[in-house]
């Protein structure tokens, strides 16, 4: 199965700030939206970095609260890996637990167009197995 499919079956609009965004305006933006991490992109809408709760996290823990007067900039991950939509689920699922990343953003021709998280991984294969399954089953059965 290719990423494509996967995003045919999830919201198109993906959660993105710029570097500049404050640290606060992206921990609402997050938590507004139930998601654990959003794409950087700069003025031009290049993919620049992500930003994800853990990132918020591992920079309380090392500075303090003083990373909540901070710019998306000074924490976001980058650069970033990215796939196109062309891409195959179970290749960029070794890449993600490869790498540890969780959300993969996806680009089309130089332009974001979604994002696939590790869920979006697991649900897929597991999608899959119970489909052969199936399969097999009914095979089984005549």
């Amino acid at each position: 199965m290719r990423i494509r499919d996967v995003l045919a079956s999830k919201p198109t609009d993906v959660l993105t700030v710029s570097p500049d965004t404050p640290v606060p305006d992206l921990l609402a933006a997050l938590a507004d939206r139930g998601v654990g991490a959003a794409v950087v992109v700069d003025a031009g809408g290049a993919v620049v970095g992500m930003a994800s709760e853990r990132d918020v996290v591992r920079h309380l823990h090392r500075r303090g609260a003083d990373v909540l007067s901070d710019a998306v900039s000074t924490l976001m991950t980058g650069p970033v890996t990215t796939c196109g939509p062309d891409d195959e689920v179970d290749s960029l699922g070794a890449v993600m637990t490869e790498r540890r990343i969780r959300h993969l953003p996806v680009l089309e021709e130089g332009r974001l167009t979604g994002i696939v998280s590790i869920g979006d991984v697991v649900k897929t294969r597991l999608d899959e197995l119970e489909s052969h399954r199936s399969q097999l089953e009914a095979y089984i059965n005549g």
